[in-house]
């Protein structure tokens, strides 16, 4: 077994156990594989491992990688960077899911420039659930404003939310934070059916985000491996 497909296998072991530790069915939460930066040849060995779910945050090393991996019919691309109002068409039209949207000029964007051959682009709200004044996202009280318009936009199929904690090493705060989403994200399924998806959870706290709800954890270095990056999304 290579390396990859070693880390691979025990960060799907992670979750099972999170699952069973929470009193939850390992089917209530899935993976995404942050592949950002790496090649196309490690995002297809790890789907030939299984993984179908891939998360990019840059634009052109992503669509160089879904236009390599074409052929791989089920493949699933997430976007989970932050994303200029100019460079909305390469998501609208490469991409399965946008993860990050926080503003109505990028949910207008998306919209209109969604192929009608396509199915409607998945989307997640990305809140800012920490309050720092560095991060993307909206602030939880503006959330409902949001999920409002993109309920409206016919190509656009609002399906969560989708947070980035704070940087901590006190579990009380994490805690606090992904409480807070859950309660948000519950809210939000009250008045929208299409609502399925808490992606919260990475690497350092995937148990923790498992225990308090999310219904997705985004992990790329504990299966790609390390890199030269400021942390964000894996």
């Amino acid at each position: 077994m290579s390396t990859l497909a070693e880390h691979y296998q025990n960060v799907c072991q992670r979750i099972r156990q999170a699952c069973q530790n929470s009193g939850r069915a390992s089917e209530e939460v899935t993976l995404l594989a942050v592949s950002k930066t790496k090649p196309a040849s490690m995002v297809q060995e790890c789907y030939q491992q299984g993984q179908r779910r891939f998360g990019e945050n840059y634009l052109q090393d992503a669509v160089e990688k879904i236009t390599a991996l074409a052929g791989l019919a089920d493949i699933e691309w997430h976007f989970i960077g932050p994303l200029q109002s100019n460079k909305t068409r390469a998501v609208a039209e490469h991409f399965q899911w946008m993860e990050t949207l926080d503003r109505d000029k990028i949910a207008q964007r998306l919209n209109e420039q969604r192929p009608d051959h396509l199915a409607p682009l998945n989307v997640l709200i990305q809140v800012n659930i920490s309050a720092e004044p560095q991060k993307a996202g909206l602030a939880p009280a503006a959330v409902a404003q949001l999920a409002a318009m993109v309920d409206s936009l016919p190509r656009l199929q609002l399906r969560g939310l989708m947070c980035i904690p704070e940087a901590s090493e006190h579990e009380s705060i994490l805690v606090g934070q992904f409480q807070q989403m859950r309660l948000l994200f519950e809210d939000l399924q009250q008045q929208y059916p299409t609502i399925d998806t808490l992606s919260m959870g990475m690497s350092n706290d995937l148990e923790l985000a498992v225990r308090h709800g999310a219904t997705q954890v985004r992990i790329g270095t504990d299966i790609f491996g390390a890199r030269n990056e400021q942390p964000g999304v894996a």
